[in-house]
């Protein structure tokens, strides 16, 4: 029954996670999985005791950059909270277009509809851009864990919520702002979310074709716009890097 209602969401698919057990990933030792989950969202308001015991209860696992953990039109069998690394959604159209969509840091979580009691299937795919940790809960057991923790479930819904509110902001950013102003915002964002702070600004990993995509631009608008942040110092860049120097400056471009 899955598959038939999945079949056609995912027109370029690529293997999995769950379908690459033993090969590009490997279970991690769970000690090194579980440090801290003072900024993991899913567990607000969970009394530790209970937290301990939702822990437990996943498989701690290792992806090396670059894999697809889960693709869209998949049958959502898992839920996943990245603990360590980096995570993106990204879509793929029926023409073969790759879409970029959210960047996922240490703490998010993903594969929530596997929460739902009717089955279902990824809306959208997720892939990891560094090296990272995830845990993964297969859907019978955090079905069952959110049966016996409220909260977990309510925490879920809020990550959906605020998802949702940021594909709204994206949505009427396309529609009513300009170019400068949506790379502007996105660079913005980016920082705010991944950046690392350096001695000369916060600096991230995105190459010029991947903030075309995320900002519907073409690469020569994004390659001019950075260039001229560039020469008035808002911004550095480097090979596939971006160092945002002034946050001030930068958002003097989205008004």
């Amino acid at each position: 029954m899955h598959d038939k209602h999945c079949a056609s969401v995912h027109p370029e698919r690529q293997p999995s996670m769950a379908e690459c057990q033993g090969h590009s990933t490997a279970f991690a030792p769970r000690a090194a999985a579980v440090k801290s989950t003072a900024r993991w969202r899913l567990l607000d308001g969970i009394l530790p005791s209970d937290a301990s015991v939702i822990l437990a209860a996943a498989k701690p696992r290792h992806l090396p950059a670059n894999s697809v953990i889960s693709n869209q039109g998949d049958p959502a069998d898992y839920m996943f909270l990245l603990t360590k690394g980096r995570a993106r959604f990204f879509f793929n159209t029926h023409d073969g277009k790759k879409v970029l969509l959210f960047w996922l840091t240490p703490g998010e979580v993903f594969g929530g509809m596997a929460l739902l009691s009717d089955p279902s299937c990824y809306l959208v795919s997720t892939e990891s851009l560094k090296n990272s940790d995830v845990l993964v809960w297969d859907r019978n057991t955090i079905r069952s864990l959110a049966v016996k923790y409220p909260r977990l479930l309510e925490n879920a819904l809020t990550t959906a919520s605020e998802y949702l509110a940021w594909y709204l902001a994206t949505h009427n950013a396309l529609i009513s702002h300009t170019p400068r102003e949506r790379l502007a915002r996105l660079l913005i964002c980016l920082a705010e979310a991944i950046g690392e702070r350096t001695l000369t600004g916060f600096e991230f990993d995105v190459t010029n074709e991947e903030l075309a995509n995320a900002t519907n631009l073409t690469p020569f608008t994004v390659s001019r716009l950075l260039s001229a942040w560039q020469r008035d110092h808002t911004l550095g860049k480097r090979r596939g890097k971006i160092i945002l120097k002034s946050f001030d400056r930068l958002r003097q471009y989205t008004a």
